[in-house]
């Protein structure tokens, strides 16, 4: 199993629970191509093939363009990627656990290299920001659908 670099200068942990079922969250986070739809804070998002590892996805977020590469994939449970985009090399983990009718999704990203180094307090905290708008928008868009 792939993790985060625990020893990065940025590491943010968040997690909420979605009162969804498991299937239609997952289908919402696993369906890169529709990020855009349900979050504001991606521009858009297109996958090149199917969501296995080794595949990659090009998409737009906060004014940058990066290229994410999929590292795991447990469907409906576990999805990492990362890659370096403008001088950070990132890597995101987020998991999916049913716990009755809701769901506990938990992600952790790590945040690491030279830009990082230099400016760690602010980055981590856009990093903690992004990551809670992006929770926010799931968990919104999921409990919505259906």
């Amino acid at each position: 199993m792939f993790s985060i670099d625990e020893d990065a200068p940025v590491v943010v942990r968040l997690s909420t629970v979605i009162d969804a079922p498991l299937e239609r969250v997952w289908a919402l986070h696993a369906d890169v191509d529709s990020w855009a739809e349900w979050n504001a804070d991606v521009d858009e998002a297109k996958l090149d093939g199917p969501l296995l590892p080794g595949n990659s996805f090009r998409w737009k977020t906060h004014g940058l363009d990066i290229t994410s590469t999929v590292q795991e994939v447990v469907p409906g449970a576990r999805i990492v990627w990362g890659g370096p985009a403008n001088g950070i090399e990132g890597v995101h983990v987020w998991t999916f656990e049913r716990t009755g009718s809701q769901v506990k999704v938990r992600t952790e990203e790590s945040w690491s290299g030279a830009v990082v180094d230099a400016a760690a307090d602010e980055l981590g905290h856009a990093l903690h920001e992004s990551l809670t708008a992006w929770l926010a928008a799931l968990k919104a868009r999921a409990e919505r659908t259906g």
